[in-house]
């Protein structure tokens, strides 16, 4: 038998490894740690006149509400797209005042925070 302490994601645990057959033949290599999930597919590109004014995720979350659409015209600190962030719903304000010129993401898209949810001209 052989001991080791393995950690993961800052847990370690103390596992024991127990050797059958007792032949002097190396082990086998272990098997290798299954592959990670796919990244989530990125939000899709704004169009040609999109605006440089970026509206934020304040949190990661799922897109709950588009609260305006492109054309609309925004205040400043005005709710552009809601998302809902556990159990909670978060306004993503535009940070001036501006049209909407387009929206990246739908409703039910998961985001992270900073993800770029619409953009302002």
């Amino acid at each position: 038998m052989k001991n080791y302490t393995i950690t993961v994601n800052g847990t370690s645990y103390d596992v024991t490894v127990d050797e059958k057959g007792g032949s002097s033949a190396p082990a086998p290599k272990a098997a290798s740690a299954p592959a990670a999930a796919p990244a989530p597919a990125a939000a899709p590109q704004a169009s040609a006149g999109a605006g440089g004014i970026k509206v934020t995720a304040g949190a990661a979350g799922k897109v709950f509400k588009l609260d305006k659409n492109v054309g609309d015209h925004v205040e400043k600190g005005e709710t552009v797209i809601t998302i809902e962030a556990m159990k909670m719903e978060i306004g993503c304000v535009a940070p001036e005042a501006g049209t909407v010129a387009s929206i990246e993401v739908s409703v039910g898209d998961a985001c992270e925070n900073g993800t770029v949810l619409a953009t302002l001209k």
